[in-house]
């Protein structure tokens, strides 16, 4: 760095130091516009990932495509059901969970800040105030006599430092702290996916266990009434102690069915109540005894699906972070240049009315800095740089494959249920024919009462089936929509052409996270 060099302000050198600094902090500059063109380490480029032409399980089941809605949005209003739509805002405007993740959006948005600060030079002012006194004494000294001499100090100086990133260290920074932000926001994005839908599985199988009640109880009453039969057959003596005793053993058994369900359902509405944000003691549900039908629901297509989950978009944007900070790590190799400028004004006065004269100083200059050995450290930082780079590649390509893997799972189990549904349907009809066969012969004598009691345990079987495959076919209407990332678009525009592609910036739906605490 230059020497420190200060002229009085009446000096006649002032002025061309001032032209000199002017000159140099102008040729800085420029020197350093044109030497941050460069940027060392990979420029970034996608990674690569074969997706199939085609889902295996998608065959034909899907007939026709539902009402229109944007990728992540109201998706499960398709279902219409007023109770859902009613609840699934509130997942965004007050789980504390997604609130959590908000806040850690917002952290790494602060840190790119962070980063991009280093781009502009540094300025500072420093101001001090001195009083010193030397002689013969002080007047606080006991017993000291003679003159004493105070002298007065007071400068102000005004400086500025700027690190030129010659090497691009500061804009690889940037680059990988920007791709975190944009992790976060699509964790972000995941999370309030992976909340909604679990409200929506929550919701469906609380309306199940309410269907699953309504079934209980009407079998109950349809139990009570044949035991009362039993007993007047009983009393008329065409009826045996036998018949009345399995009777009450087959009406205990369903009262103790309905009552398992009364433990079921409030654990149900208390994790809804946790979701939406509220206590469980301020929180219910009316009973509602009836499912929605099954919704069919667009896969698309495997090469859309990359583009269109969040959590695929996290782990490539974390892949792109990586990247960038292999040009972070091989910039060390380089020098680091610093310039600096100074510029104040200095005086100095005696309280005895000695000389006084102000002083005014500036300094320029730049310095050097450069590692000439540290044991192979930057060498072992470029390799877990690249190393760390390769292991978020394997991360987002393992990911995406099971992306794939969940559509095809969840369109298998759809197709499967479509078809188990049909059959389940068939069954509860013959269960109920066999039923009411059963119970006229009963009545005319013709056969036991055994026959009776197999009768109703199959027709209850197979219609309590039935509602637990209604059940499992909503849970998997749900769980693809999750799998092909929370929504999709008309036929007009397929998901993951044109604006559907993009990765939003900020969805409608994340906006309601910009007041939190309202």
């Amino acid at each position: 760095m230059s020497p420190l060099k200060i002229f009085p302000l009446h000096s006649s050198q002032w002025r061309p130091a001032i032209n000199l600094l002017e000159s140099r902090q102008a040729l800085i500059l420029g020197v350093g516009l044109l030497l941050s063109a460069c940027a060392v380490g990979p420029d970034y480029e996608r990674p690569k990932v074969e997706s199939p032409a085609q889902f295996k399980e998608n065959k034909g089941w899907v007939q026709a495509a539902p009402h229109a809605v944007s990728a992540q949005g109201a998706w499960w209003t398709i279902f219409g059901d007023e109770t859902l739509n009613a609840l699934e805002p509130k997942v965004v405007q007050a789980n504390q969970s997604l609130r959590a993740s908000y806040y850690a959006y917002q952290q790494a948005l602060a840190l790119t800040d962070v980063a991009r600060a280093a781009e502009y030079p540094t300025v500072g002012v420093a101001v001090s105030s001195t009083r010193t006194s030397f002689g013969g004494g002080t007047a606080t000294t006991v017993g000291t006599t003679g003159p004493s001499t105070v002298v007065e100090g007071k400068s102000v100086a005004f400086s500025a430092s700027w690190v030129p990133d010659f090497w691009g260290k500061v804009r690889r920074q940037v680059e990988s702290n920007e791709a975190n932000a944009e992790a976060s926001h699509d964790n972000l994005l995941a999370a309030q996916l992976s909340l909604q839908t679990t409200l929506a599985q929550t919701y469906f199988q609380i309306r199940q266990v309410d269907s699953q009640m309504a079934l209980a109880q009407s079998t109950v009453s349809a139990y009570e009434k044949f035991l009362q039969l039993t007993q007047n057959r009983y009393v008329a003596g065409v009826a045996t102690k036998a018949d009345v005793a399995q009777a009450q053993s087959q009406l205990a058994n369903a009262r103790v069915q309905l009552a398992s369900f009364n433990v079921q359902r409030p654990q149900l509405e208390h994790a809804i109540a946790v979701l939406v944000g509220e206590a469980p003691a301020n929180f219910s549900l009316p009973p509602m005894p009836s499912l929605p039908p099954p919704q069919a629901i667009p896969a698309g297509l495997p090469s859309q699906l990359l583009l269109r989950r969040p959590d695929l978009g996290a782990s490539e944007r974390q892949v792109a972070a990586a990247n960038a900070l292999i040009g972070v790590a091989k910039s060390a190799y380089f020098p680091s240049l610093t310039l600096s400028a100074q510029r104040g004004w200095t005086s100095s006065s005696t309280f005895s009315n000695l000389i006084s004269a102000p002083n005014a100083f500036w300094s320029v200059g730049p310095s050097l800095a450069e590692t000439l050995f540290e044991g192979g450290l930057r060498r072992a930082q470029v390799a877990q740089s690249e190393n760390a780079y390769q292991q978020a590649v394997a991360q987002y390509r393992q990911l995406s494959l099971q992306a794939f893997q969940q559509v095809e799972d969840q369109l298998a189990a759809l197709s499967a249920l479509f078809e188990e549904a049909k059959l389940q349907q068939d069954a509860v009809a013959a269960a109920e024919e066999s039923l009411r066969l059963a119970t006229n012969q009963y009545k005319s004598g013709t056969v036991s009462y055994l026959n009776v009691i197999t009768a109703q345990t199959t027709a209850y079987t197979a219609n309590n089936q039935n509602l637990l495959i209604a059940g499992q076919q909503l849970t998997a209407n749900v769980a693809l929509i999750q799998a092909l990332g929370g929504g999709w678009e008309d036929e007009a525009q397929p998901a993951g052409s044109g604006d559907g592609a993009k990765r939003p910036e900020k969805s409608s739906d994340t906006e309601l996270h910009e007041n939190p605490d309202h």
